[in-house]
């Protein structure tokens, strides 16, 4: 059901107090509205610097003096008003631990259920004493839907031609539901200013302005401090080999169009990188979010993990909100096999928690139906717990072998071209069959560390350089040799090869 359709069934049942939590007043005020006058109920609004004001006529005014500003008199006039009305306060959290102020909600609860008048909370923080637990049922309103944005989208289109504004609007169809799928995550009043800032600094709307948007959910991401927003500039075509992942991904760019779901496609869940170290599964993550135009949040497994008891559980809470309030979006999860190994020794070595967070993590990732893909990524498999590893989790299990010589090839002339060198001036091939067992990382070091020795002495970087280089490296496939043979073995008939 949806927002308005759950509150109202909760009105009309006589559930005496309702706890909304969102962002949006001006929306929930709007839907409320629609229910009282549906139900023929007055409908009043409660907040600290206006009193209690009638919101059902079609101008504000205060139906008490300035003492109806004080919290427990509002509740007071409610307790004794005798009118079929929906009463909406506003950011109660600040009060509600106030022992007076508990005991007459507690009071309300009770008298409040043989009578036709509702008191809805409205608040973008949950706060609720445990006095109140069995008295008050919450609603997380749900952000703008599609439908919500596509709507606002089209006033706002309509507007500027009316007004014959100097707009050059360049959307078709299927970028226009792009341009919508970007802004959700958006409450309405940011998708309205940042497609204002849009149009006042650029003088026009096109599929361009996908990244601006992207730009204000940075914002948003930014103000939690346990998920991080990566900015990305890595293209596919920077990601050397990997062919069959490359062909996966291209298939999926659009996964999450409405599109796709009306051909009968399920949204992906994720995937797993599997891989020795510097075999580019970072740089793979980061090129997802080029390649499917959508934002990518690096969630740091270590902040999640607070010293308090509980909070490292209300943190994956959190985090799983925000992931989802920004979707569709990509959520990456960076070395998975570091946060969640020695499971089995989590009652010994913390009181059980790293166990709680991944059964919290792998009950989202198993139900999930927010448009959040997850990129996982992991260097040891000996000590994941199986899991996280079993089907329905994830997608699909890649291995990221370390490059074959033609891969070699193609990662060496990436990095050249990547700083201003044409490839064709060097020995590409016999790089290649030199640079046996070293993975992409090692090869970028390699070309750094010759053109450091080529910039000190003032001159252009040569074949013997990067061959000198070559030779003078000891790639990790020989220090870490079984290690490395051990994920071979596994991954053989447990994952998809990525090459």
């Amino acid at each position: 059901m949806s927002n308005i359709d759950d509150l109202e069934i909760l009105i009309r049942a006589r559930y005496p107090i309702i706890y909304i939590v969102s962002y949006e007043e001006r929306r929930v005020e709007n839907d409320i509205l629609n229910i009282s006058l549906r139900s023929d109920k007055k409908t009043y609004s409660w907040s600290s610097t206006q009193g209690l004001i009638n919101v059902s006529q079609s101008k504000n005014y205060s139906i008490l003096n300035e003492s109806s500003k004080d919290i427990y008199t509002c509740l007071d006039i409610i307790s004794k008003s005798n009118e079929a009305s929906i009463f909406i306060l506003k950011d109660l959290h600040h009060y509600i631990n106030d022992p007076l102020i508990n005991r007459k909600i507690k009071d309300l609860s009770i008298s409040l259920k043989s009578t036709f008048k509702t008191i809805i909370i409205l608040s973008p923080i949950l706060k609720i004493p445990t006095e109140l637990e069995k008295d008050i049922v919450v609603i997380d309103y749900k952000l703008s839907d599609f439908n919500d944005i596509a709507q606002l989208l089209d006033k706002l289109i309509n507007s500027l031609q009316i007004n014959k504004k100097n707009v050059e609007i360049n959307l078709s169809t299927s970028d226009k539901e792009r341009l919508i799928q970007s802004c959700l995550g958006l409450t309405l009043s940011e998708v309205e200013n940042v497609l204002a800032k849009i149009i006042v600094s650029k003088k026009r709307l096109d599929i361009q302005d996908i990244d601006l948007i992207n730009e204000e959910k940075k914002q948003i991401i930014r103000k939690t401090g346990l998920l991080e927003f990566y900015s990305t500039s890595e293209n596919i075509s920077n990601v050397g080999g990997l062919n069959n992942l490359k062909i996966w991904l291209k298939k999926r760019s659009r996964a999450f169009t409405k599109e796709a779901r009306n051909y009968g496609l399920p949204q992906p869940k994720g995937i797993l990188l599997l891989g020795v170290s510097g075999s580019g599964k970072s740089l793979v993550a980061k090129s997802i979010s080029s390649l499917w135009h959508l934002p990518l949040l690096r969630l740091d497994m270590g902040n999640l993990f607070s010293g308090l008891v509980g909070s490292s559980e209300e943190n994956v809470r959190k985090s799983i909100k925000i992931a989802e309030s920004v979707a569709p979006c990509l959520l990456w999860l960076d070395e998975i096999d570091k946060s969640f190994s020695g499971m089995s020794n989590s009652q010994i070595s913390d009181g059980g928690t790293s166990a709680r967070v991944l059964s919290s993590f792998l009950t989202w990732m198993q139900e999930k139906q927010s448009s959040v893909f997850i990129i996982a990524t992991a260097n040891d498999i000996s000590n994941m717990p199986p899991e996280l590893l079993r089907k329905g989790r994830f997608d699909e299990i890649f291995f990221l072998d370390l490059p074959t010589l033609n891969e070699r090839k193609e990662i060496f002339n990436i990095h050249l071209l990547k700083r201003n060198r044409n490839p064709i001036n060097f020995d590409i091939q016999y790089f290649a069959e030199i640079s046996e067992g070293f993975s992409g990382a090692e090869i970028e070091q390699v070309i750094i560390s010759a053109m450091y020795d080529s910039f000190e002495e003032n001159r252009e970087v040569s074949n013997n350089d990067i061959i000198n280089s070559i030779k003078n490296c000891v790639p990790l496939s020989k220090t870490m040799k079984e290690a490395i043979e051990n994920i071979r073995n596994w991954s053989k008939t447990r994952a998809i090869p990525a090459s």
